[in-house]
């Protein structure tokens, strides 16, 4: 396990975001089936294509982490330095 990489997974609509043995699960979209890959990671903010069950495509979606890191009381600033790139794990 690389330290500077996160892992984004989803098991149905529950989406988990886990890093340096801190795993921060939220709600995403009922429809969501799985995420595909990462296009882009910018601090917080991740572009991400993911599969929806009323898409046969990969659909670009987005999520930004800050607001559900200061919704935890986690400093940002603090939790997300280290990440360099994040990777799909699906379960």
């Amino acid at each position: 396990m690389n330290k500077s990489t996160a892992y984004l997974s989803n098991y149905k609509e529950c989406i988990s975001f886990a890093f340096g043995g801190r795993t921060i699960r939220f709600k995403g979209a009922y429809s969501l089936m799985k995420f595909d890959k990462v296009k882009e990671w910018d601090n917080g903010y991740l572009v991400v294509d993911a599969y929806y069950s009323h898409s046969k495509e990969p659909v670009e979606d987005y999520i930004d982490l800050i607001p559900i890191l200061n919704d935890l009381y986690i400093s940002p600033g603090d939790f997300l330095k280290s990440i360099k790139n994040v990777e799909i794990r699906n379960v």
